[in-house]
């Protein structure tokens, strides 16, 4: 049986950890031995205005309970920011070992009426912030042959939450990056893999009557599936992928609601023809659609 998972001696990382998912992870990190840095920018939901005290707030918290942990105030969008993050935890620490990449926004809407400056906005955090703050801490992970990375995918990117067609691409774009990396990082001691939580938060109450509107769900219900979900659960998954002990590689974990899950990209057996025409596909699109026999598309 594993015994307690310890950070003793390990740096990390975690954006958007001023409040809900992302200040869970930056607690439990710290709680089992973590020295953390805790960036988040404190901005509002669509990425507006900033203030200094979601950050320094979680640092207090932590620092109250006996952990060391320091506060940044800084932008993952913009790639000075970014580096900052990770400057952040050599000066404080001297080294940097674990990134968890949890900073986001949300500004859902119909996909006709959303601007592309939003659609771009969505990228610049969700994807090209956990871009720049990997890159930063990169040439770290290479020098010490060390490094974890969580990224935080959303099951939106599979298209099954209404009104998210620029969060859920930005995530989709999150999932690849972490795919892509993971292969690229094989044998140098780096891991990268995913969460995808499921956890109420400020974020997800902006769709809590969306999705109980569009799933038959009454208020009250909505209500009591919130209640379930707080976001502490969600952290567990995200430590152990922080962990040393991680065996996976460019995975996603969902978590959330006392469990945990594989999500994972599926083939079914589909068919085999030479020559193949548009016809035969329509012919036999029952068997090409059908994933009963379906394996996970693998890291190769």
């Amino acid at each position: 049986m594993t015994g307690e998972l310890r950070f003793d001696g390990r740096v990390a990382i975690v954006t958007g950890a001023g409040r809900g998912v992302g200040a869970c992870h930056a607690r439990l990190l710290a709680a089992r031995g973590a020295r953390v840095v805790v960036a988040d920018y404190g901005v509002d939901l669509d990425g507006r205005g900033t203030s200094n005290e979601p950050a320094e707030s979680v640092v207090a918290e932590i620092r109250d309970a006996g952990g060391r942990a320091v506060a940044v105030c800084a932008s993952v969008a913009d790639e000075g920011g970014a580096g900052s993050i990770v400057d952040a935890a050599i000066d404080a620490f001297g080294r940097v070992d674990i990134v968890v990449n949890n900073a986001g926004i949300s500004d859902p809407d119909t996909f006709d009426s959303l601007t592309i400056g939003q659609f771009r906005a969505m990228a610049d955090v969700h994807y090209f912030g956990t871009v720049f703050v990997t890159r930063a801490a990169w040439p770290h992970f290479r020098a010490a042959g060390y490094g974890r990375v969580v990224n935080t995918v959303s099951e939106a990117m599979l298209g099954n939450i209404p009104e998210m067609t620029s969060y859920g691409a930005a995530k989709g774009a999150v999932w690849a990056f972490t795919r892509t990396l993971a292969t690229e990082a094989a044998g140098t001691g780096i891991r990268v893999n995913a969460v995808a939580p499921r956890a109420y938060t400020r974020m997800s109450d902006a769709q809590s009557t969306k999705v109980a509107a569009n799933r038959g769900l009454t208020p009250e219900v909505m209500e009591q599936i919130n209640a379930a979900m707080p976001p502490d659960m969600v952290s567990p998954a995200a430590a152990y992928l922080a962990h040393e002990n991680c065996a996976l590689d460019g995975e996603v974990l969902r978590a959330g609601l006392g469990g945990v899950a594989r999500i994972a990209i599926v083939a079914s057996q589909g068919i085999y023809k030479s020559p193949l025409t548009a016809e035969d596909i329509a012919d036999n699109l029952t068997a090409i659609m059908d994933i009963r026999d379906s394996a996970a598309v693998e890291i190769a």
